[in-house]
């Protein structure tokens, strides 16, 4: 699977909060896009991610 165009080994498929739990992500603060789509918050624990997916993650920041 790709996160953010870097080849991440993925030996079994898991939920999406598992995944950004074992990446370091917090579930907070972030969006996801799946293969194109953009993931709801309320689907992180539904949402399988499979070897073959690609991942988008980005982070929300304040500032002014």
């Amino acid at each position: 699977m790709k996160i953010n165009g870097v080849s991440i080994p993925l030996p079994a498929p898991v939920s999406l909060v598992e995944l950004l739990e074992q990446q370091g992500y917090p579930t907070t603060r972030i969006a996801v896009e799946k293969n194109g789509e953009i993931v709801p918050k309320g689907a992180y624990e539904t949402t399988v991610i499979a070897d073959d997916d690609v991942l988008e993650i980005v982070s929300f920041v304040g500032g002014g």
